[in-house]
C-alpha cells in the first residue's frame, strides 16, 4: 500500500470518528433535553446550548475535511460514496441537535407541575422513543446496516401516533394557553427528530450500496 493511500485512509478514519462523535452527542443529549423540558432546569439548558456550539464547530470542520479530500484525492467508488454520504449526513446531525436544544429550552416553566398527567406520560414516551430511534440510527451508520430503515420507519409511525395523542390531550383545554403552545411545539420537535433519524437510515442505504431487504424477500 502506498504512503499516499495510507494517509488517505487515516484521513477517512478521522472523518468517520467525527461523524460518530456527532451521532453520540445527539443521542446522548436527547433524553437530557426531555428532562429539562419537564423540569425547566437552567443549568441543563445552558450545558446543552454550550454543547450545541461544539457541534456547530465540529460540523463545519467535518465538512471542510470532506471537501478537502474530494478536491485533493479525487476519490472514486466506495471512498467517494462515503465522503458524499458524510456531506449529506452532517447537516442532519447539526439540525437534529438544534431540535434537541429547542426541546430543552421550551421548559421555561416547571411543566411537570402544570401539564396533565397524561400529557407528561406522552412526553416521556415520545422522548424515550425518539432517543431509542437515534441510538438505532447511530448504530446503523456505524455498522452500515441497510436494514435499519425498516425498523426506524415502524418506530417513526409509533412516534407519530404519540404525537397525535399528545396534540389531542393539549386540545382538551386542561392546560394554560402558553403551556399548551410550548407543548405543541415540543411535540413537533420530537416528530421532526424521528423524521431525521429515518432520513439518516435511508442515507445509510446509499452508503452500503444496496437497497434493504424487505420482510419475506429471499436472501
Amino acid at each position: 500500500m502506498s504512503d499516499n493511500r495510507q494517509e488517505f485512509d487515516r484521513d477517512l478514519e478521522g472523518i468517520e470518528g467525527k461523524v460518530i462523535e456527532l451521532f453520540a452527542m445527539v443521542a446522548e443529549d436527547l433524553p437530557v433535553a426531555t428532562g429539562a423540558l419537564l423540569t425547566g432546569e437552567d443549568d441543563i439548558i445552558a450545558a446543552l446550548i454550550e454543547r450545541d456550539r461544539a457541534i456547530d464547530a465540529l460540523y463545519v470542520e467535518t465538512e471542510e475535511l470532506v471537501n478537502r479530500e474530494i478536491l485533493l484525492q479525487a476519490p472514486v467508488a466506495a471512498d467517494l460514496r462515503f465522503l458524499l454520504s458524510v456531506l449529506r449526513i452532517v447537516p442532519e446531525l447539526e439540525r437534529s441537535h438544534d431540535l434537541v436544544v429547542q426541546i430543552a429550552a421550551r421548559g421555561t416553566h416547571d411543566l411537570n407541575n402544570v401539564i396533565t398527567p397524561r400529557a407528561k406520560t406522552l412526553v416521556e414516551r415520545m422522548g424515550a422513543l425518539a432517543a431509542d430511534m437515534w441510538r438505532l440510527a447511530a448504530d446503523a451508520w456505524y455498522q452500515r446496516d441497510r436494514s435499519a430503515v425498516l425498523t426506524l420507519t415502524e418506530r417513526d409511525e409509533g412516534l407519530d401516533e404519540l404525537h397525535a395523542s399528545l396534540i389531542a390531550e393539549i386540545a382538551s383545554g386542561q392546560m394554560p394557553v402558553p403551556i399548551a403552545m410550548e407543548m405543541t411545539l415540543a411535540a413537533r420537535d420530537y416528530e421532526r427528530l424521528g423524521a431525521h433519524a429515518v432520513n439518516i437510515a435511508r442515507r445509510v442505504i446509499y452508503l452500503a450500496g444496496t437497497a434493504p431487504q424487505k420482510p419475506g424477500d429471499q436472501s
